[in-house]
């Protein structure tokens, strides 16, 4: 049975609040997503046929600003799925210090069996139906998996007809040409890279003896080989849903990037032998990269992974129980609220230069994202040492306590 992301996230939070030993009643708001918006969105698709899909809009908590979160399009999505990622992005955006709580939404739908213009309306009627609830003062959504900055220009045109006005704000993850920030697009796998430095130099691992896995390849994962290349690891294994491929003297980043534009995959590329998207997670590697999709590792696996490092550049790729195998192992697991948050931090960074009309270079945007990064990931450590924690709890103990220090200073109305 799959496990359940809702019921991680609860877990995860339960066990951070009795660290701090929080008030009751604040742990029972942040336990509890503030509003949850199901909405129905038919289309009519190519062949005459009206076919009605389901879609959420999901807020955890505003106690620190206007709500932030990605819009995922994927046929397996459900609601819990969407609550606990609202949850875990209300963590993540407290632990980088930027004014945003948690939100999350998506359509139940595979967006490769729809044609564009298919797409495009999908799209145009989900951001009219959540309409009430965004806005670069209420909730600003940005890409996830299944979405891409097209759709955001999308989302970002219908909401701008129906105010009047163009409000470029309202979005992230867009175009340059329509308000987007230089950096955006691999923002995500830049803030990974930075942790992944980070953790080493604490570790005292060299990096240029570092053999790295990645699982997944898309938005987050295929940046990642080069940008890791680049740091001086050396990329040992890749794989997507297709299935993967092993090296263990390394993998060209380079040839990767071009086999995966003609062939669509990486699975298959000649730099290595074949192995499973399953295969790559038990791999001998020093640092494991889960890309990919929640609770890959789990108590099933977790015995047989060799890596040292786990750092989650997914969302919830580890479930609980393999998270106690692994402290009993002693694997450092860098949780996803910490080393994943270059997106939203650079998310932040576009709202901001929307906001005020005014845009920076691509390297004032990488400077500003690696400040951040490396300043999180030492006060996260720094919570784990002082409490004698893991780095997930460390982490979580973090994002709660600022945003019950919100709650609480901003008092509970009415």
């Amino acid at each position: 049975m799959t496990p359940n992301p809702w019921k991680a996230a609860l877990s995860q939070l339960d066990g951070a609040a009795a660290k701090l030993n929080l008030d009751p009643g604040v742990h029972d708001v942040l336990r509890h997503c503030k509003r949850i918006l199901t909405v129905a969105v038919p289309i009519r698709r190519e062949d005459g046929i009206t076919h009605v899909y389901t879609g959420w809009r999901v807020h955890h908590n505003t106690s620190r600003g206007p709500c932030k979160g990605g819009v995922r399009y994927h046929p397996d999505m459900h609601l819990d799925e969407v609550k606990a990622l609202a949850m875990w992005m209300t963590w993540k955006c407290a632990i980088v210090g930027i004014p945003y709580g948690g939100a999350k939404g998506g359509v139940v739908v595979d967006p490769k069996d729809l044609t564009r213009r298919e797409l495009e309306a999908l799209t145009r009627r989900y951001a009219a139906e959540i309409l009430p609830l965004i806005g670069p003062e209420r909730d600003i959504p940005a890409p996830d998996m299944g979405t891409d900055e097209q759709i955001m220009a999308w989302i970002m045109d219908t909401y701008s007809m129906n105010v009047g006005y163009s409000v470029p704000g309202v979005v992230t993850g867009k175009p340059l040409a329509v308000g987007g920030s230089r950096g955006r697009s691999a923002a995500t796998a830049r803030g990974v890279m930075y942790v992944t430095g980070a953790t080493l130099k604490h570790r005292g691992m060299s990096v240029e003896d570092t053999r790295v896995a990645i699982q997944g390849y898309g938005k987050v994962g295929g940046p990642m080989v080069a940008l890791l290349e680049d740091l001086g690891c050396v990329v040992v294994a890749v794989s997507d849903v297709n299935g993967g491929v092993y090296n263990p003297r390394g993998l060209s980043a380079r040839g990767i990037a071009e086999y995966r534009t003609q062939a669509g995959t990486v699975a298959g590329f000649s730099g290595g032998e074949t192995i499973s998207n399953e295969e790559l997670l038990t791999i001998d590697c020093d640092v494991l990269i889960p890309a990919a999709l929640e609770s890959q590792l789990t108590e099933e696996n977790a015995e047989r992974v060799r890596a040292k490092v786990i750092i989650e550049a997914a969302n919830g790729p580890t479930t609980p129980e393999a998270d106690e195998i692994f402290e009993e192992r002693g694997i450092l697991v860098v949780p996803d609220i910490l080393a994943s948050s270059g997106g939203v931090t650079v998310s932040y960074f576009e709202w901001v230069q929307d906001l005020q009309a005014y845009f920076w270079d691509e390297d004032e945007v990488n400077d500003k994202l690696r400040t951040i990064m490396e300043q999180a990931y030492v006060d996260v450590l720094g919570v784990a040492e002082e409490k004698k924690v893991r780095m997930r709890t460390a982490a979580t103990v973090l994002g709660v306590s600022r945003v019950a220090e919100a709650h609480t200073t901003r008092g509970l109305f009415p």
